[in-house]
């Protein structure tokens, strides 16, 4: 054994207690009183000059008032072992017309069975009429605590009176119905190998949804249990896919009058563009691109924030096999000649507004690749007008066999990290499929509603809900192509648009619950989505307090399709990423490329040959192998996120990994600490980062923006301090917090901690 390890461990652990006493307050002989110990003996085992008996080590984490973890290892344990429910305190997850049924265990964290107390109204029609047959993986449980059940179990039919039970196996066919005149209430425990969930007894009365007849439907094999869950997904024929042929055409074909996207533009103006819209539109586009000498291959960045021409243009660079590279606005000249020269830009498409076009025009004085300017909404000398040329051209672009497809590069996209210039992450025409999985089962998107993805195309979000999936699943996508996020301005046209799937990064949920959305219609909203940064949980709890319905968190990154999501019928865990999706092989590792157990941070990283992973992993950062390597080597592709596991499988954001604070022994990540310091309402946003300290490494430091009105004064430090210790462990307190205007942030919105 290496005793120099052990001895290193032992004088960790020895200082995390020393650490601890410092916080609390505590003295050297209340420690001894309170560990069972002699001042002396306590003094030696604080110092790391004896043995750390186990028992000490316990009644230390006792007087803390932490976890034994956090003194042995560093950081908090995440597991649970037990949980109580009061009478008519459990968590309500269904109620239906004549059905109430309530989750008794909704926060037990290993749970092999489910259990619930159900709740049915008798309903004469129901007597003579058959019952409703369902199934669901696992066993179940019921037994009648008051009226009577008549349940069906296959061909067999039993009623059940008060103190009755049943036990079958619900992959059987069974149902159920209140007789005898009165209501009949009983519990239910489902027990299954995939963790049961309230799913599985709500299939009891909702029936299941069937699966759609997409017109894409030879490009994915998607693979559902009985209760909808999403089990496996592949991709035949993936090699030969081309989204603006394979999908845009192929629906406008079938199915020319259906709606593609309803678009507003900033004074409201609406247009309604069908599938077959869209087919002509981007013909159009592409053999207009092709006139100006556009080809196969050529890089052509499109800077179009929400307009509608942005659908046409990317859809015609599709068919034409020209790579495609969305921009945002907020670019400045250096921005634009850095990109110009590291891609070989040799064509842009601008927006009028603003002086973005300007800015290129400035540019491209250092920026010798590009050649063809085109300006969208507008005319500037210097520029080809898009929307009076492009018009000329034929609304057909005939597909050749030798057109672009599968594995050809489709997308280029600059990534927003903080730190460094931005990378070139490389996709091709199978990152389209990749976002099945996003809209199908995270957004829920259905072929009848209307999906509404605030970003704008100058970021890959937007091609995560405005464009490819949703279209896979022939929803509709609602666009509004406004300046600047108004939550006034934009809560009022879900009801007016009859909105039916939301999704939004959790900084503008922040901006929604800060009205009263009492106020506003909502009804129309059947799911909402977050992704792009950690979702708090104070936005969740009240989001849903005020509208009803939660938020669903998903992770992925500009290299990557949805990869973590709390996909349709899994169980939502609130301040959980979700689960890994099937299309990727997640798994958590140490510095050493080590698989870590549930309840350890790691590293999430995706095992995968490099450029041979499931469509929507990127194939590499265009031109730097370098940086390629540094992310993907020995089978794993590295997203220098890291995350902890819980038994479920459920994954919990901790930070970046550069962003974990190593103080006193302890690693630290701060998102948690951000989370809890956004429970207080005189708090707007919140960074939390490292800074120096000579005695303990790195300490906690919390810059904090206050919402207006509020001062930032010494005692409202203190406070903001005691909050954070009591409610997680003290030793994650921020030592320094400082109250700012605004916290610094990259282009695309993520708190730059690095700066703060």
């Amino acid at each position: 054994m290496d005793t120099t390890h052990v001895n290193s461990q032992l004088m960790e652990v020895a200082f995390r207690i020393r650490e601890m006493r410092g916080i609390c307050g505590f003295s050297v002989g209340e420690m001894s009183r309170k560990t069972d110990t002699t001042p002396e003996e306590y003094r030696a085992y604080e110092g790391g000059m004896a043995d750390l008996p186990f028992t000490f080590i316990h009644k230390c984490s006792l007087a803390f008032g932490i976890g034994i973890t956090d003194l042995l290892e560093g950081h908090s344990a995440h597991l649970s072992s037990y949980t109580v429910t009061r009478k008519g305190e459990g968590q309500q997850t269904a109620r239906e017309p004549g059905i109430e049924i309530s989750n008794l265990a909704p926060f037990f964290r290993n749970k092999l069975a489910e259990p619930y107390y159900v709740t049915y109204d008798y309903d004469e029609a129901q007597q003579h009429m058959p019952i409703h047959l369902t199934t669901h993986s696992g066993q179940e449980f019921d037994i009648v605590l008051s009226g009577q059940l008549k349940i069906q179990v296959g061909e067999h039919t039993e009623i059940l009176r008060e103190g009755d039970s049943i036990l079958y196996n619900s992959s059987t066919p069974h149902g159920m119905i209140a007789v005898g005149g009165r209501p009949c209430v009983f519990c239910a425990v489902v027990v299954s190998g995939e963790k049961a969930d309230e799913k599985a007894v709500r299939q009891s009365i909702v029936q299941a949804r069937s699966s759609e007849d997409y017109v894409c439907k030879s490009f994915f094999d998607a693979r559902e249990d009985e209760r909808g869950v999403l089990q496996s997904l592949r991709f035949p024929n993936a090699e030969k896919f081309n989204f603006a042929f394979d999908c845009v055409d192929a629906i406008a074909a079938r199915y020319p009058g259906k709606l593609a996207m309803l678009h507003l533009d900033r004074n409201k103006q609406e247009r309604r563009f069908t599938f077959e819209d869209m087919s002509r539109a981007s013909s159009r586009a592409a053999n207009y691109f092709k006139a100006l000498g556009i080809r196969r291959g050529d890089r052509v960045m499109l800077v179009l924030k929400r307009h509608y021409q942005f659908w046409f243009a990317i859809l015609g660079l599709h068919k034409l096999g020209a790579i495609a590279i969305p921009a945002t606005n907020q670019l400045q000249e250096h921005d634009f000649s850095y990109r110009f020269n590291a891609a070989e830009v040799s064509a842009i498409l601008c927006t009028a507004d603003g002086d973005t076009a300007h800015q290129v025009d400035v540019a491209q004085k250092d920026s010798p690749s590009l050649k063809l300017k085109i300006m969208v909404g507008g005319r500037r000398e210097g520029w080809h007008d898009f929307d009076e040329e492009y018009a000329m051209y034929r609304s057909k672009f005939e597909r050749t066999e030798d057109a672009p497809c599968g594995r050809d590069l489709m997308l280029m996209f600059f990534t927003s990290g903080t730190t460094g210039y931005p990378k070139i992450a490389a996709q091709s025409y199978q990152y389209a499929l990749g976002h099945f999985i996003t809209a199908k089962y995270w957004h829920c998107v259905h072929a009848d509603g209307l999906h509404f993805t605030i970003s704008e195309t100058g970021w890959g979000k937007a091609l995560w809900g405005k464009l490819y999936g949703q279209w896979l699943c022939e929803g509709a996508v609602f666009t509004y192509d406004f300046d600047r996020f108004d939550a006034s301005d934009i809560l009022p046209l879900f009801a007016r648009y009859n909105i039916t799937t939301f999704c939004a990064p959790p900084t503008m949920y922040r901006m929604l619950i800060k009205q009263d959305l009492s106020h506003y219609d909502l009804s129309s909203i059947k799911h909402a989505t977050t992704a792009g940064e950690a979702l708090n949980p104070e936005v969740f709890r009240q989001f849903e307090s005020q509208t009803g319905l939660q938020i669903h968190e998903g992770f992925g990154q500009t290299e990557t399709t949805l990869c973590i999501g709390n996909l349709l019928g899994n169980k939502q865990k609130i301040g959980s990423m979700g689960k890994p999706v099937p299309t990727y092989d997640l798994v958590l590792v140490d510095e050493n490329d080590q698989p870590v157990s549930p309840g350890e941070n790691g590293e999430i990283c995706i095992r995968a040959q490099e450029g041979v992973g499931a469509p929507g992993l990127f194939s590499g950062y265009y031109r730097d192998e370098e940086q390629t390597r540094e992310v993907w080597h020995d089978g794993l592709y590295h997203t220098r996120d890291v995350a902890w596991q819980d038994e479920d499988g459920y994954l919990w954001y901790v930070g970046r990994r550069d962003d974990v604070i190593k103080s006193s022994g302890y690693r630290i990540g701060p998102f948690e600490i951000e989370s809890v310091i956004m429970e207080l309402p005189y708090v707007l946003e919140c960074g939390v980062s490292a800074a120096p300290d000579e005695i303990r490494g790195q300490v906690v430091k919390a810059s904090i923006v206050l919402v207006p009105g509020a001062e930032g004064t010494e005692e409202l430090k203190k406070e903001i301090q005691d909050y954070v210790k009591k409610h997680t462990a003290p030793y994650k307190y921020p030592r320094i917090v400082v109250f700012k205007e605004e916290l610094p942030k990259t282009i695309s919105g993520k708190i730059m901690r690095n700066k703060l």
